[in-house]
């Protein structure tokens, strides 16, 4: 994992010292992106151009008494693409990632690929102080065995964000889910709601404090998640920022900590 990282970095340094020689800072409008954290931003990809945001490392650990799991995303893309002067269509799909459980002392590990998640983002109002934007998407089963459900799933989410003053925005991301019950047999409502404050820390580098719940209302028992997020964003160029965060479970059926790397670039 530590070469991994490694790799990721000089990647990444590689690309900014690229970006720089070529990224024109005067003509391009800066690069708008749902990373880092778990909230949505409420802008478009501009029409006709392509944007890539992914992770370059993202860990979770989890545990519980007599269990464990942790685990790896080594990149989870999103390419998104402008079909429109206010819309854009995005696909998810991480090629590779591994599972390792710990139960009653037994281990096990699993390699493979996710599911595939495609998005559509439409801009319902853009104005100096206030924004929002509604998403449907829907999830695709396309995981490797044992890392997914096999179900079809779906929902809509609509972001909202303001300026509160003092170079503060506060953005709130109310989304919907019909998931797949656990037993397989039916599907259920899941009600997911963040409170997210951002603040640019200089005119490059932007901190975001978040907290984010998610209710899910399986009919084999309820489930309610919550955690507290922290992420620091760095435009290296108009088109190309790099990120880093960690997600903090503040209950028991929340994963104890999440960490992660990435990146975001269009063109």
């Amino acid at each position: 994992m530590t070469m991994t990282f490694r790799s990721i970095l000089l990647s990444a340094t590689f690309l900014a010292a690229v970006s720089s020689f070529t990224a024109h800072a005067d003509d391009a409008p800066p690069i708008c992106t749902d990373r880092p954290t778990k909230a949505n931003a409420t802008c478009t990809v501009p029409e006709g151009a392509w944007q890539l945001e992914t992770d370059m490392g993202n860990a979770t650990h989890d545990a519980h008494p007599g269990s464990s799991s942790d685990t790896l995303y080594y990149i989870n893309p999103y390419l998104k693409y402008g079909i429109g002067t206010h819309t854009d269509i995005e696909v998810n799909w991480a090629p590779a990632l591994r599972v390792r459980t710990k139960v009653d002392g037994e281990r096990h590990t699993v390699h493979g690929s996710s599911d595939t998640y495609i998005r559509v983002k439409t801009a319902l109002y853009s104005g100096d102080t206030f924004s929002a934007s509604i998403i449907p998407f829907v999830k695709a089963p396309t995981a490797s065995h044992n890392l997914g459900n096999d179900k079809w799933e779906g929902g809509i989410a609509v972001p909202m964000s303001a300026a509160v003053g003092a170079g503060f925005t506060l953005t709130i991301g109310p989304e919907l889910d019909a998931l797949a019950d656990a037993d397989g047999h039916g599907r259920h409502l899941a009600v997911t709601n963040l409170v997210n404050v951002s603040h640019a820390l200089t005119s490059k580098l932007t901190v975001a404090i978040e907290y984010w719940r998610q209710d899910n209302h399986d009919p084999l028992g309820r489930v309610k998640q919550e955690s507290g997020d922290i992420a620091f964003s760095y435009l290296v160029s108009p088109t190309l920022q790099l990120d880093v965060g960690a997600n903090l479970g503040v209950n028991n059926a929340t994963p104890d900590r999440q960490v992660y790397a990435g990146m975001s670039y269009r063109w």
